[in-house]
């Protein structure tokens, strides 16, 4: 399953980049959930939580139904 978060977060990683920011793959548990860390603008962004949901676990679920929960760490 790692490796298909990997290549999830590499298909969305374009938007964020262009907007200053970034998102870093840390690790998958088997009880499917993803930590991530954000990075560049997303960091210190007040909309990274939306971001965190909203975006990069939606995308995520709908990608690998395998993936239950989407963590910043």
């Amino acid at each position: 399953m790692e490796e298909k978060v990997k290549k999830a977060l590499d298909q969305i990683r374009g938007s964020l980049q262009a907007d200053g920011g970034d998102v870093k793959f840390v690790s998958v548990g088997a009880d499917g959930i993803v930590k991530v860390k954000l990075m560049g603008a997303c960091a210190g962004c007040p909309m990274s939580q939306m971001t965190l949901k909203q975006g990069i676990e939606r995308y995520l679920k709908q990608q690998i139904p395998e993936v239950k929960e989407v963590v910043s760490v």
